[in-house]
């Protein structure tokens, strides 16, 4: 067990070193404008933001459960905290992070990660589509408004993320997002173009971040105002941490633990919350670029963390320079590569249900910039359509082959719960006169309390017209519910229910 474990820190630290240290410089480079502009929305100084993104990425890399995902402040949670951080302050969001983080703890070891597989696969297509609308729209404020040379440059970008790759060696080797980004850097310093750059997003932090117990009263007062917002960082965060799981384990073809991710959610956003940070969770663009660029495992992780923060605090004057454009570009590149083009082909031959699912995702999220809540609706659509598609292969056939036709057997086929239980009532013939009536249910499954009372209703309709019925073929799983629920076979319930008519 141990031989295994050593080969697995082994693989999933060192086995792609060059690729890693690469790719996780690349994201170094984009995280520190996305943790600036979501320190904006949340309505507090960047250097919560990126202060943040250093501290869940380098312990993510260490407590995580997927290899080679970027996890940072994000701009799904940012939304989240703007009404804590307006009416209460920093100190409050910095409680509620370590609360969120303690939250996500205790999921992990409820082993809510395996939740994930009620969420089908339509869900998560319209939540990437969704997500890589958003990552579009997010950059359009940098590209609105301005002169020509920053369209110019973020074509010039574009064309380097795209073109780079295709010169023989040098492409494969250095990532294409990493030449955009110090090329266009070194471009636009040359030619002293007047765009916008990262130093023009906000003022960037001078030291490291120290340890920060959260200045709030240890009431319960503060626990009722950090409570709902806690509930909700950690939900969200959840959710798009498993979905961006769900879409790297695709990428790179391998598994990942969804409970320990859960856990390692949670352990980063204490940390992130005792260190002056705000909540975070997995990041799909970004992880994109990583897997893109050439990370794999839990060193690119690492190396964005650390970075990231080396980058702010010790190369701020090369990091101000950073023309805005380029990382547009970068972005720009991941929006184009989450989106899944695929599921536009495929609306022509998907069945019309599935299409409704995805659209409705993609379409309450960009609405709402809330995941949680498309998510949620894509769901609960998806649980209903396939509710109702395992209603209708529910069949009741009738044999009338007993002579004087004062038998009849019924031979019920398929799934009976809420919604075919009134299927199951109409199939059968309450109006024919006769004497015996066997009801074979052993290629039937009856699964909930409305089935029970469906098989009720029939039973005591047809004894009430003076039939004598026979329930024959209950499987055990189904007999443990109706024997529990049921009345049929219960003179005494049934004697009240028919004095009750």
């Amino acid at each position: 067990m141990n031989g295994v474990m050593i080969a697995t820190y082994k693989r999933e630290w060192f086995g792609n070193i060059r690729g890693d240290v690469l790719s996780g410089i690349v994201v170094a480079l984009a995280l520190i404008p996305e943790a600036i502009a979501f320190s904006i929305i949340a309505g507090v100084d960047p250097q919560v933001g990126l202060y943040a993104s250093f501290c869940i990425a380098v312990v993510i890399s260490f407590t995580g459960g997927r290899p080679g995902m970027i996890s940072a402040a994000t701009g799904a949670m940012a939304l989240l905290m703007v009404t804590l951080v307006k009416e209460h302050g920093l100190e409050y969001l910095l409680a509620a992070t370590v609360l969120t983080g303690v939250l996500q703890i205790a999921a992990g070891y409820l082993k809510l990660g395996a939740l994930m597989r009620f969420v089908s696969r339509s869900v998560v297509t319209g939540f990437v589509n969704a997500l890589a609308i958003l990552i579009f729209m997010a950059q359009l404020p940098e590209l609105t408004g301005v002169g020509w040379e920053v369209y110019a440059v973020a074509a010039a970008g574009l064309a380097i993320i795209y073109l780079f790759p295709l010169i023989p060696v040098v492409g494969k080797v250095i990532p294409s997002p990493l030449v955009c980004i110090v090329g266009l850097t070194a471009v636009v310093a040359a030619l002293q173009l007047d765009i916008r750059t990262v130093g023009d997003m906000g003022q960037l932090p001078d030291t490291l971040p120290v340890f920060l117990w959260p200045d709030v009263p240890f009431t319960l007062e503060t626990l009722k105002i950090i409570f709902p917002f806690s509930a909700g960082l950690a939900i969200v965060g959840l959710l798009e941490s498993m979905m961006t799981a769900t879409i790297v384990d695709d990428l790179t073809d391998t598994s990942s633990d969804r409970n320990m991710e859960c856990k390692g959610q949670g352990v980063s956003n204490v940390v992130a919350g005792l260190m002056g940070g705000m909540a975070g969770c997995a990041m799909i663009g970004q992880s994109v670029i990583n897997v893109k660029s050439g990370g794999r495992g839990r060193l690119s992780t690492l190396i964005a963390g650390i970075g990231l923060i080396i980058m702010v605090v010790f190369l701020d004057d090369y990091l101000k320079i950073i023309p805005m454009a380029a990382l547009v570009a970068v972005m720009i590149m991941v929006s184009i590569g989450t989106f899944s083009w695929d599921s536009l082909k495929n609306l022509k031959s998907h069945p019309l249900s599935t299409n409704i699912v995805m659209l409705s995702t993609v379409g309450v999220v960009v609405y709402t910039h809330n995941l949680a809540i498309g998510v949620f609706v894509g769901v609960l659509l998806a649980a209903l359509f396939f509710a109702n598609k395992i209603g209708r292969y529910m069949v009741v056939k009738s044999d009338t082959s007993h002579g004087d036709n004062k038998a009849r057997e019924y031979k019920v086929e398929g799934q009976v719960f809420f919604a075919s239980a009134s299927q199951f009532v109409s199939e059968f013939d309450f109006r024919d006169a006769v004497n015996e009536v066997v009801i074979d249910v052993s290629q039937a499954h009856f699964w909930d309390i409305t089935a029970v009372n469906a098989l009720d209703k029939v039973v005591i309709k047809f004894r009430r017209d003076g039939a004598n019925v026979e329930v024959l073929g209950l499987n055990e799983a189904s007999a443990t519910v109706v024997d529990k629920f049921g009345v049929y076979d219960k003179p005494d319930q049934v004697e009240s229910l028919m004095q009750g008519h």
